[in-house]
This record gives C-alpha cells, structure tokens and sequence, in this order.
C-alpha cells in the first residue's frame, strides 16, 4: 500500500453520499450515531446495509438488539448529524440531545421527527469490514415522512446541500 488512511479518506470523500442517523433501542435505552455507508441491497428479500465502526458504542448495542432504523436526513438537520456524530456525548437523558422522536412500531428505534425517510430493519446479515461491522437488514418498515425535502448531503469532507430544481 502507497497510501496512508487520511489520503484514502480524501479520495473516497469524491463520491457524494446522503447522511443518515442509524438507531437501536436495547436494554431500555436509545443509541444512535450518524452514518453516511448505507445502500439498499437487493429488492426480493428487501435489504438495506449500514457500516457501524466496530469501536463505537452503539456497535455492541446494534448488534446485541438485532434491530435498528436508518433516518434519512434532511438538508435542514445538519445540527443532528454533528450531534449525533460526537464521540463521548453523555448516555443520559440528554443523549438524544434535543431532537424529538418516535419509538418505531416494528423495532422501538427512534424514528427522527423531521427526517426524510426512515426505514426499519432486523439484522439479517453480519459481515466483518475491517474496522467496521457490516449489517445487512431485513427491511420490516419504511417511511417517507417529508418527500418533499431536500436530503443532506456529504461531500468531501463537508455538508451540502442540492440545488434547488
């Protein structure tokens, strides 16, 4: 290898990606984290994919509950995003910080009020990836709250958001 991790970063951060917040609930309580490596996977079974960084706290929760919500975030939600983003924030009552939610009806995730789409999932598939987990989910819910929305969007390094049509 030629190329250190931070080059690497710069190169891939090329490819525009939407931004998500990924959910579980367990052991009665919520962890979230903010994800931009998710895909819809295949049609006939439905599955989506998140890659969850192995040393994050809500890794051992996701994958101990089996269950979990991708919110789909708009262009006015960059503020939970960085939120949800920050390593070390309190898992107390403030840990969701001050965005309100719903507990999803097929997983208890929280359901971001405000988000563009949500979907809900139970692990179907783990697959190691380096210092990710990869988890494949059977998808059991979806949601498209505000279509209308604008998604937020990453690209090298920084939030944007799409032209108006």
């Amino acid at each position: 290898m030629t190329f250190d991790a931070d080059a690497y970063r710069r190169v891939v951060g090329h490819f525009a990606t939407g931004v998500t917040v990924v959910t579980t609930w367990w052991e009665g309580r919520h962890y979230a984290m903010t994800a931009n490596s998710f895909t819809s996977v295949s049609l006939d079974p439905v599955l989506a994919l998140v890659a969850i960084e192995t040393r994050a706290r809500f890794h051992d929760a996701v994958l101990a509950a089996g269950t979990w919500a991708v919110n789909v975030l708009a262009d006015d939600q960059e503020d939970a995003s960085r939120w949800f983003a920050t390593r070390g924030r309190p898992h107390d009552e403030t840990y969701m910080g001050s965005w309100t939610f719903v507990a999803g009806p097929a997983t208890g995730a929280a359901l971001l009020d405000g988000a563009v789409a949500s979907l809900e999932c139970r692990t179907w598939a783990e697959h190691p990836g380096g210092d990710h987990t990869l988890l494949v989910g059977d998808v059991l819910a979806i949601a498209a709250s505000r279509p209308e929305a604008a998604p937020l969007v990453y690209f090298k390094g920084t939030y944007r958001r799409l032209a108006p049509e």
